[in-house]
């Protein structure tokens, strides 16, 4: 029986490579000279954290970071911007979380989703993803268009697929 897998997995390779490139703009450029803005990523726990001295400084962090994780083809909805948080003196911290799995909500209303349209489909949550198994291929094709138009705020992909 043909089916696929829905899932929300970035490319952690790309995401590292994206601060990476940010950290080196971060100490060539002019306006950070002499400041402690800085980037660094935490894989085991997929945080990025931003570190500057006024929360104009974060956000000017934040757009270089978001541009090179955008030129790396890494979708930003794959950030999840936390609040910015005092460290001392006058530096601020701001830590960003790197979505890596669906969460229970969305994958519900994945479910919810296809149950609702009459596709000749059946969803079933496994984990962190979220497998749809049907009959035809033409049914699973509708059902991943359906999928991608509906949930338009998670970066949602598919694979998996068996004919």
């Amino acid at each position: 029986m043909p089916s696929f897998d829905t899932v929300c997995e970035p490319d952690l390779t790309e995401i590292k490579n994206g601060v990476d490139n940010t950290a080196k703009e971060i100490g060539t450029r002019f306006d950070f000279k002499g400041t402690s803005a800085s980037v660094e990523l935490k894989e085991k726990e997929k945080e990025i954290i931003l570190i500057g001295d006024a929360d104009f400084q974060l956000q000017q962090i934040d757009e270089v970071l978001r541009n090179k994780l955008t030129k790396r083809s890494v979708d930003i909805r794959f950030l999840d911007k936390g609040d910015v948080q005092k460290i001392g003196g006058d530096k601020v911290k701001q830590v960003i979380k790197v979505r890596n799995g669906i969460e229970t909500e969305v994958s519900k209303k994945i479910q919810r989703l296809i149950k609702d349209s009459k596709i000749k489909v059946q969803a079933a949550i496994q984990g962190d993803a979220v497998r749809v198994t049907g009959a035809k291929r033409d049914d699973l094709q509708a059902a991943m268009a359906l999928i991608k138009k509906e949930v338009p705020d998670v970066p949602l992909s598919f694979n998996n697929f068996r004919d």
